[in-house]
């Protein structure tokens, strides 16, 4: 670190204008006119002797400093790995001055702390933007770990990864992501505060930033989740939109021409502009931002100047990416930077820590607050433990009501039963839909809705946004208090996939609740029979795709699902009435979910057959053992992946290597099913779209039928 007799010669641009030997600030400590090193005072950090002011002016000061410090570390490790985007890091650096360095409630040393406000960096190819700020903050994020940006096993990947940096709040990149997830964290924040608040205490009272730009409200799922927001008067959310009139291959206008306030205003949002390189102006924003609890989320449209820094690309598209990079020795002068690259000066340093051992302070305090909450709140605070430790109870499965043998019902009526057993053992799961409760059965009987009305319920009606829904999910389930669900039909899954494949990488355990799950729908016709979702979903890493065949396996699913707590799951339910399948005890098709797949029908001869089903499907499996005799085995195989992960001898066990005579059957693409058939077997599916027609009719047209079954066995030999 330098120190402030070690700045002789450098000017620092701040604001408006640059601070130097010819043009002061108001602070002289920040200017390097001292050709010795100066002593700091220990409560300013700044030289002792200068001028004292009050302290958001003295800190204005050294954040116009701290903006181009930041600044510099991005040029700096964008520049050493040539990749990367300076846009938003040179752009937004007033903007990460005001948060990080004056306006989160946060701890630097306890990144996880309840109570601290979620920042959420949506346009997250700015990550050297969060990454600067997470260093300077005093994060454990290190000048070396700044130093290698996207550099192999380090802390500071291309796009923040939840849980791999300190600080990182969620995984974002794939633009508008981030913006679902703060609305996420927002409704998370909204239902702790009603549920854990007391009279006496107040626990949690923080707010949820997210920083977005043009690409991110571009994207549907922003627009979605904005509109939720709205509507839900969630006034603990706070998003500032970096407006630079920019976007990656033109300026926004070939694009774009709409009045952003205006629309984001009408939607129940407040909006205010500010210049976003006015740190007065920043900081007055958020301060009210935060100070009016009104029912309305709050939206600061920062102006900014894209690449501010570089003035070969700033302002322009070219300032988007890394192309600027290369300007990095004349950047750095221009900045008021020494040639020392990664240049962090003392005072900054000096200021920083100063911050930390405040915001350790106010941390402090309220955890005073916390341990007479949970003195006088046992119950609560039991609550709250099992709700970031992810509790289900062991015997949930044993809880939940065992089925009639006789029972003949759609998997999606048998979840719905269910899921009021799980709501009851676990009271931090929540269940929503996309406006289909009629259709997918989903409600919590038990709980209200939740809204302005009532906080604390646990039904979250999402509207017809499924993009939205899913990152909504991700949101809460990041936060960590609550267990998140969200429900639609299968066909509709694509709607919200990226939402899915970002918490299967960042490990969320959300649960979707997916029906009408094949051409069993019937007369709704193609464009609603998912033929492809089944195995698209499968093919997700980390994703558990779980089709129950009857109301026990739907028992098993659900709780499966539940138990999940280092990832998501899809659990498919049908539309259609299927039967409980008797022929191995209820216990045991329910243990059989849990490990994705087992014996159903065991052979009572000599094993020569297998046949493997899921879903719907497993019904004709069976009969068509019945019908081809004693030397005939079932699998049924409700989640690939759970089976995947069983022990070799267990695989074997279910499906020995020796029985090479093998026909699957599914209501779907076929291509999955051939690693458990084998070159020999045949996997029966539906390698086409469907048709419109009553459910029994389409499945026996496209050949899913115990005959079907019977024929392709025989057709073996």
């Amino acid at each position: 670190m330098a120190s402030v007799g070690s700045l002789v010669g450098y000017n620092f641009a701040c604001g408006g204008g640059q601070f130097g030997l010819n043009n002061p600030p108001s602070l002289a400590g920040l200017v390097p006119i001292f050709a010795n090193r100066c002593e700091l005072d220990e409560e300013f950090g700044c030289p002792v002797g200068l001028l004292q002011t009050e302290r958001f002016t003295m800190d204005k000061n050294i954040l116009s400093v701290a903006a181009n410090v930041a600044r510099g570390l991005a040029i700096d490790a964008i520049h050493a790995c040539s990749s990367g985007h300076l846009g938003l890091p040179l752009g937004a650096a007033e903007v990460g001055a005001v948060l990080f360095g004056e306006a989160l409630q946060c701890d630097p040393a306890e990144p996880r702390w309840m109570n601290r406000d979620r920042f959420i960096l949506s346009a997250g190819h700015g990550s050297m933007f969060l990454y600067s700020w997470l260093h300077l903050a005093g994060y454990d994020l290190s000048i070396d770990e700044v130093k290698n940006f996207r550099q192999l096993h380090s802390k500071t990947p291309g796009h923040p990864e939840y849980d791999e940096t300190p600080g990182v709040e969620a995984t974002t990149g794939p633009l508008g992501q981030g913006v679902g997830n703060a609305v996420g964290y927002a409704v998370s924040g909204k239902m702790a505060a009603a549920k854990f608040n007391t009279a006496e205490h107040t626990i949690f009272n923080h707010h949820v930033f997210a920083l977005a730009g043009d690409g991110c409200l571009q994207e549907g799922v922003a627009a979605e989740a904005v509109a939720l927001a709205g509507h839900l008067k969630l006034d603990n959310l706070i998003l500032i939109y970096d407006s630079n009139d920019v976007t990656l291959d033109a300026m926004a206008a070939v694009t774009q021409s709409e009045d952003t306030a205006s629309r984001f205003t009408a939607q129940g949002w407040d909006a205010v502009t500010v210049d976003g390189h006015d740190i007065d102006a920043v900081h007055a924003a958020v301060v009210k931002a935060k100070a009016d609890d009104n029912g309305r989320p709050k939206l600061i449209i920062a102006r900014t100047e894209i690449g501010r820094g570089i003035p070969e690309v700033a302002g322009t598209a070219k300032g988007h990416g890394e192309g600027g990079a290369k300007f990095a020795d004349s950047a750095r002068k221009g900045l008021g930077l020494p040639e020392e690259t990664f240049f962090v000066p003392e005072e900054v340093s000096a200021f920083f820590s100063k911050r930390s051992a405040e915001r350790a302070a106010a941390h402090a305090e309220w955890q005073k607050t916390f341990d007479a909450w949970a003195a006088a709140n046992p119950q609560l605070k039991k609550q709250l433990d099992n709700g970031l430790a992810k509790f289900v109870p062991e015997d949930l499965l044993e809880q939940v009501p065992v089925f009639p043998e006789d029972a003949n019902l759609a998997t999606r009526v048998s979840g719905g039963e269910v899921l009021q057993t799980i709501a009851e053992q676990v009271p931090m799961f929540f269940s929503g839909s996309a406006d289909l409760y009629g259709s997918t059965k989903n409600y919590i009987k038990s709980s209200g809705d939740f809204g302005p009305a009532d906080w604390t319920g646990r039904n979250l009606w999402f509207g017809i946004r499924e993009h939205a829904m899913g990152a909504l999910c991700n949101g809460a389930a990041y936060d960590g208090i609550f267990r998140a669900s969200g429900a639609t039909f299968a066909v509709f899954a694509d709607y919200l996939r990226p939402s899915i494949r970002l918490a299967a990488l960042s490990k969320l355990p959300v649960l979707y609740y997916f029906t009408h799950d094949s051409v069993g729908v019937g007369e709704d016709g193609p464009t609603h029979q998912p033929v492809e979702t089944c195995s698209g979903l499968r093919v997700i890493p980390g994703l558990d795709v779980l089709r129950p065949a009857d109301a026990e396996e739907t028992a098993g699913a659900l709780v499966a699902a539940i138990q999940k707590t280092d990832g998501p799951s899809v659990v498919l339910l049908t539309r259609q009435n299927v039967p409980n399948i008797n022929t191995a005890p209820a216990a045991a098709r329910r243990e059989g979910v849990i490990r994705g797949g087992y014996i159903l029908r065991k052979e009572t001869g000599t094993l020569d057959t297998i046949l493997i089903a899921t879903g719907s499907e497993v019904q004709h499996a069976i009969a068509a053992a019945e019908e081809l005799g004693d030397h005939v085995r079932v699998v049924s195989m409700p989640c690939m992946e759970r089976f995947d992960r069983q022990s070799a001898a267990y695989r074997e066990e279910v499906l020995p290597s020796a029985c090479k005579k093998r026909v699957s059957i599914e209501a779907g693409v076929s291509g999955l099913w051939w690693k458990y058939v084998g070159e020999q077997g045949i996997p029966l599916g539906i390698d086409r779209f469907g048709i419109s027609a009553p459910g029994d009719i389409v499945m026996a047209e496209l050949g899913m039928t115990s005959e079907a079954v019977v024929r392709a066995v025989r057709s073996l030999g």
